[in-house]
C-alpha cells in the first residue's frame, strides 16, 4: 500500500533530503520550502526514520481537505480513522502550524482538532485518549495553508536529530541533521581527511564517522511508529538487521577533531564513546589559530562563534582576521568551510569565499562559506559583502 509522507528538515537542505530519500526507496519526492513530500510503503517510512541523516521527522499524511472555517477542520479531523491506528489508552498531542491561513487563533484550531479526535474515539470505542503535551504516545501534526488542511501522524516521536546517544551538550549546539547536511554541501567523502578544529560536542565528527562506517543514525533509538496498531514488527526487524549488517568495522579513518578548551574535547570524547565511535576519531587539545593541517589536502569544517548567544563583537572582530591568516599559513591545499550568521565574517576574514550557501540553524539564517585554499591565490582581497 502506498502512503503519503512529509519530512521536514533544516531550510536549505531540501534538495539534499530529496536525493537522500530517493536512495532510501521514496517515490515522487518533491522538495518544498522546509521539507520534502514523498510516497512509499511502510518500509519506506521505516527506513526514512532509521537511515535519513537529514530529516527532522517523518510525518504520515492521514487526512487532506479544503476548509473555510473551524467546522470544516473539525469534520476533517473527526473523519480520520484514528481508532484503527492506536488505542484510547495511548496519550496524544496536537500541534498546528499555518501559512497564509485566514483563521486567527491556532490555539482554538488545536483545541478543535483535539476535540474531533477524542469525539471519534468516544464514538468508536466509548472512551477517549488523554492529552499529554510533554511525552505523548502519539503526536498529531496539522498544517493549514490558505484554504487546505492536512493532518499527519508523526512516525518519529523525538526529532530524528536526536540520535539517542549524545550525553555531553554545549551552550550552542548544532543539530545533528544540519551537521550532516553541511557535510553533504561541502561534498566531503569518507576517503578524504576531515578536520573539525572547533569540535565542541563532536557533532560533525560523529556524523562523519557514521557516514564513513555506514552506521544508520537511528540504530540507537526507538520511534513512535512502533506504538501504532498498524506497526509491522517483522518488516521493521528485517530493516534493522540489514542496517546493522552493513555497518563497517572501524579502520583507517582520517577524521580529526580539536578544540582550544580541554572541556570541549572531553565532551566530544564522551559523546564519541556513547556512539561507539571513539576509536574512529583522533582528538587533541589545540587552538585552531595554532594547529596545522594533518595532511596535504582534505576538508576542514567548523561552526565558529558568530555573536549570537556566544561571543561579542570586539572579540570576533579581532578573531576573524587571525583566522584568515591561520588558514592561509597552514591549510594550503584544503577546502575550508565555516558556518556563520555574522555579516562581519566575510568582511574581516580577508579571504575570497568561492561559495556561500544559505542554510538555517533553527530560525537563524546562516551561510556556509567555502574557502578553497589554493597555493598562489592567498592574497588578501578587497572587502566583500555577504
Amino acid at each position: 500500500m502506498t502512503h503519503h509522507y512529509f519530512s521536514p528538515c533544516p531550510r536549505g537542505l531540501e534538495s539534499f533530503l530529496a536525493a537522500e530519500l530517493t536512495e532510501l526507496g521514496a517515490r515522487q519526492p518533491r522538495a518544498l520550502p522546509g521539507g520534502v513530500a514523498f510516497e512509499g510503503d511502510w518500509s519506506v517510512g521505516y527506513r526514512a526514520n532509521l537511515e535519513s541523516r537529514l530529516a527532522t521527522r517523518v510525518l504520515w499524511r492521514v487526512a487532506l481537505g479544503r476548509y473555510r472555517g473551524e467546522e470544516e477542520i473539525y469534520r476533517l479531523a473527526y473523519s480520520a480513522t484514528w481508532a484503527k491506528w492506536w488505542t484510547p489508552d495511548q496519550s496524544i498531542r496536537v500541534q498546528v502550524t499555518a501559512q497564509k491561513s485566514p483563521l486567527k487563533s491556532l490555539e482554538f484550531i488545536t483545541l478543535r482538532i483535539k476535540d474531533a479526535v477524542c469525539d471519534h474515539f468516544r464514538t468508536v470505542t466509548g472512551r477517549r485518549p488523554n492529552v499529554d503535551t510533554t511525552r505523548p504516545d502519539v503526536r498529531i501534526h496539522a498544517f493549514l495553508s490558505a484554504d487546505q488542511a492536512t493532518l499527519y501522524v508523526d512516525l518519529s516521536g523525538e526529532p530524528l536529530s536526536k540520535r539517542g546517544f549524545k550525553h555531553a551538550a554545549v551552550e550552542a549546539p548544532l543539530k545533528e541533521n544540519l551537521a550532516a547536511g553541511l557535510l553533504r554541501i561541502a561534498g566531503w567523502q569518507p576517503d578524504q581527511p576531515l578536520v573539525d578544529p572547533m569540535c565542541g560536542s563532536g557533532t560533525f565528527l560523529i556524523e562523519a564517522a557514521q557516514m564513513a562506517l555506514d552506521v544508520a543514525p537511528g540504530l540507537g533509538r526507538s520511534f513512535a511508529f512502533e506504538k501504532l496498531k498498524v506497526f509491522e514488527a517483522d518488516r521493521w526487524a528485517a530493516l534493522r538487521r540489514a542496517a546493522e549488517t552493513r555497518r563497517r568495522p572501524i579502520q583507517g579513518l582520517t577524521i580529526y577533531g580539536s578544540d582550544r578548551e580541554a572541556d570541549q574535547v572531553r565532551r566530544s570524547l564522551i559523546n564519541l564513546r556513547a556512539a561507539g565511535l571513539a576509536e574512529a576519531v583522533t582528538l587533541e587539545e589545540v587552538d585552531l589559530l595554532d594547529r596545522a593541517a594533518p595532511s596535504e589536502a582534505g576538508v576542514m569544517i567548523a561552526n565558529p562563534p558568530y555573536g549570537v548567544r556566544i561571543g561579542d563583537a570586539e572579540a570576533l572582530a579581532a578573531f576573524y582576521p587571525r583566522l584568515g591568516d591561520a588558514l592561509k599559513a597552514r591549510w594550503t591545499g584544503w577546502n575550508c568551510y565555516l558556518l556563520s550568521a555574522d555579516a562581519q565574517l566575510p568582511k574581516l576574514i580577508g579571504l575570497k569565499a568561492s561559495r556561500r550557501t544559505p542554510v538555517f540553524n533553527g530560525a537563524l539564517e546562516c551561510r556556509l562559506f567555502e574557502y578553497k585554499m589554493l597555493a598562489g591565490s592567498l592574497r588578501r582581497p578587497r572587502t566583500e559583502d555577504v
